[in-house]
């Protein structure tokens, strides 16, 4: 399998990251070498639909799709003969959870930065009923979507990269977002299944693109022992992003070395 890897001869864990809509996994290559430099291998690339991966750009036949993934990545983490965490961000999140409640993969630990567990912003209730509608006929018709990078960080470094970046999604299926959302409302539906895994959700409270009140009640609804939930009170979106990255770092850093 075609993976990004970062090893590390500690080899004190295995980091799985998993990136967010529209985005991809060059965007991480800053915590890739955290994680390393921490002692943990890390793996990562794109998701099906986005990046340089197959497939219609913006596009999935199912939300399954993610999940299926992220499975192929674990078995391939296992590999390595040492604890497995799972890092997803945004919708990488929403793929991460629902992942947990299908499979109850063997994992140690579970980090969710601002997980898509509900969008800020949606489209009027006759607009998606129209837009269903069209999505059984034209599946694959994609739409553009008004995300600026400014919208996800603070960090002006990003918004000039991210403006020239030829990876970056400005376009997704109809069917793409039905399927987001579906996965959501599974999200909260399923939850009893989520394995008794250490959790951390680490959320931006300037969040822009997620509703953190719909992540909050996910946390307290989530029925494990371990779970902790952090928000970061001035940061935007991509909390791994913004200019207090480190920071944010170290407090990931410190969790995943206490389940070691």
């Amino acid at each position: 399998m075609l993976l990004k890897r970062k090893l590390s001869k500690s080899n004190k864990g295995t980091v799985i990251l998993v990136h967010g809509a529209f985005e991809h996994s060059g965007r991480y290559e800053w915590l890739a070498s955290q994680w390393q430099q921490a002692g943990f291998n890390v793996l990562y690339d794109d998701l099906p639909g986005q990046g340089k991966s197959k497939g219609l750009k913006g596009h999935i036949d199912s939300f399954d799709d993610y999940i299926n993934t992220i499975s192929n990545w674990i078995e391939v983490a296992k590999d390595y003969h040492s604890p497995i965490f799972l890092l997803g961000h945004s919708m990488g999140g929403l793929a991460v959870v629902r992942t947990m409640e299908e499979l109850q993969p063997d994992v140690k630990g579970v980090i969710l930065s601002s997980p898509g567990l509900g969008l800020e912003s949606k489209p009027p209730k006759w607009v998606r009923f129209i837009s269903k509608m069209i999505a059984k006929h034209y599946p694959t018709l994609r739409v553009k979507m008004n995300l600026q990078p400014y919208m996800s960080t603070r960090n002006t470094l990003f918004h000039n990269r991210d403006e020239k970046d030829p990876l970056f999604l400005n376009k997704v299926s109809i069917h793409w977002y039905h399927e987001f959302e579906r996965a959501i409302l599974q999200a909260f539906e399923q939850i009893s299944n989520y394995p008794n895994v250490s959790t951390l959700i680490m959320q931006a409270g300037k969040d822009l693109l997620v509703q953190k009140q719909h992540v909050y009640r996910w946390f307290e609804a989530l029925p494990i022992q371990n779970k902790k939930y952090y928000e970061w009170e001035h940061l935007f979106h991509e909390i791994f992003n913004e200019p207090e990255r480190d920071e944010v770092f170290r407090y990931a850093n410190i969790f995943i070395k206490e389940l070691i």
